[in-house]
């Protein structure tokens, strides 16, 4: 009886590395083979369970695996293409045919080359001829688990976009978010002033909406205004609207968007972008929830609860001198950090089979994304951040020819070159060590700075935040002459 794996090495198998899983979890995947041949069969598993992350079953047949694939879920199956009864071309049909997660590999004979490509055509993953490499055998188990993990990773994300991970059309599993979530909960009884901090493509106004939908005004009107779209002279007409005569081309009378937002809430985008004449008028509103259109005597008094935005801190801007103190605080009365999407990678690939869905064609199921698109992405930094992942998965999905989102139909600057990042001048005309001292120092200064603004100014947590000890933080302190009361309030 002829051997199924190559002879040339068929005495390391047992003796060889485990076959490692790339990224795949450390939890066990189970393998099932498919082969009538008992000695081939018997030599198949015992070099996958030379793996002690790998779990292995094996049957005779196609009908007997249809029954195993229906009972237990299955990483990958290892077939034979010529069998009694079903054989693996017609297994390999009934997975595609019921939607199985699951990985097909075949085994073939050199006469049979052609019946493989063509197993891989109708969705197989690669194809092993006899006599089998166990080197080769190993990459292809080795690069199939880390797809199929990636693959389920989706395919369970899948499930949980409107379970767990959603609160009112806001997708997040980071617990920076949930905790946001639950900031929002505790808001819902109140008409309490919110502002929101966070860089551009975060989902400020999602969140703004969330805050409206959950509050005990959610019947009433939400109105959103973009304050750094409309020029100082539109801008107050626009917000509180104008008399007929008011100015030219003033032909009737406008309510404004605070009178529009009576009962409900109105989100002011960008607010650190309102001119300082209009802050003065806005400090008013917030005060004593009233105004005059322009160009009008009567005083308009409203109940709404008014969400700020900004993708700057406010708080930096009133140090500059470009926004006022006061103002600042009536809007800082509870403040919501939103993090950017580098820092919450695990939403990449919730956020991205969101997309998917999002822009799949009427009556057409969502693509899905290829495990190394998903890589890229992992591995991408956002700085357009939510919003540029729209924008690529929406690409993706028109660019894409098949139900398949791959790594040339996303934008190129995914994959290509980052740039290098090089914080400080190389002058080679300095001596290399004071080049090092200075760089270090620079690196430290600005690590400091961080610590303490995350610590809010207390040492001993900005000593654990740099896992260094409490005495070397203050020796630094005084070194780089760092206030810490400046970064109580920030």
């Amino acid at each position: 009886m002829a051997e199924l794996l190559d002879p040339g090495i068929q005495d390391k198998r047992l003796t060889s590395k485990p076959i490692h899983c790339g990224e795949a979890p450390s939890m066990p995947r189970s393998i099932l083979i498919v082969e009538d041949n008992e000695l081939a069969c018997k030599q198949l598993e015992r070099v996958l369970e030379n793996d002690p992350l790998i779990l292995v079953d094996s049957v005779s047949d196609g009908n007997k695996a249809l029954e195993a694939l229906g009972e237990k879920n299955y990483s990958i199956v290892i077939t034979d293409l010529r069998m009694p009864e079903m054989d693996g071309m017609d297994l390999i049909r009934e997975v595609q045919k019921r939607r199985w997660p699951v990985t097909v590999i075949v085994i073939t004979g050199h006469g049979s080359i052609d019946e493989a490509v063509e197993a891989i055509r109708m969705g197989a993953y690669d194809f092993l001829t006899k006599p089998i490499d166990i080197g080769h055998l190993k990459m292809v188990v080795q690069r199939a688990l880390k797809e199929r993990a990636l693959q389920d990773e989706v395919a369970f994300l899948r499930t949980q976009l409107h379970g767990s991970y959603s609160f009112h059309s806001i997708i997040s599993k980071n617990p920076h978010m949930h905790a946001v979530f639950e900031l929002i909960n505790n808001l819902s009884q109140t008409n309490t002033t919110v502002l929101i901090e966070g860089e551009t493509g975060t989902g400020k106004e999602k969140v703004a909406e969330a805050i409206h939908q959950t509050s005990i005004n959610s019947s009433g009107p939400f109105i959103a205004v973009n304050c750094a779209a409309l020029p100082e002279t539109l801008l107050e007409s626009e917000l509180f609207g104008h008399e007929k005569g008011a100015f030219t081309n003033a032909i009737g009378q406008r309510r404004g968007r605070f009178e529009m937002a009576h009962g409900g809430a109105i989100f002011l985008d960008e607010i650190g972008d309102v001119p300082a004449a209009m802050q003065a008028k806005l400090l008013r509103v917030l005060q004593d929830r009233r105004f005059e259109r322009v160009g009008g005597t009567e005083s308009i008094e409203v109940d709404v609860r008014v969400i700020a935005a900004t993708n700057r801190p406010l708080q930096r801007l009133v140090k500059e001198g470009t926004f006022r103190q006061d103002l600042f605080y009536r809007l800082n009365v509870v403040k919501i950090d939103l993090p950017p999407l580098r820092e919450k990678i695990e939403d990449i690939p919730l956020l991205a089979t969101h997309f998917a869905e999002k822009f799949a064609p009427p009556g057409e199921p969502p693509k899905r994304i290829a495990p190394q698109a998903m890589e890229v992405m992992l591995n991408y930094h956002w700085p357009g951040n939510i919003r540029e992942l729209e924008n690529a998965i929406e690409r993706a999905c028109v660019t894409s020819r098949d139900n398949m989102i791959q790594l040339e139909n996303l934008p190129p600057e995914l994959s290509g070159p980052a740039a290098p990042q090089v914080p400080f001048h190389i002058n080679i005309e300095r001596p290399l060590p004071d080049l090092v001292r200075e760089s270090v120092g620079a690196i430290e200064k600005q690590y400091l700075r961080k610590a303490l603004k995350k610590a809010r100014g207390n040492v001993g947590r900005c000593a654990k935040i740099c896992g260094v000890s409490r005495r070397s933080i203050t020796a630094k302190l005084v070194e780089y002459k760092l206030d810490k009361a400046a970064f109580k309030e920030k």
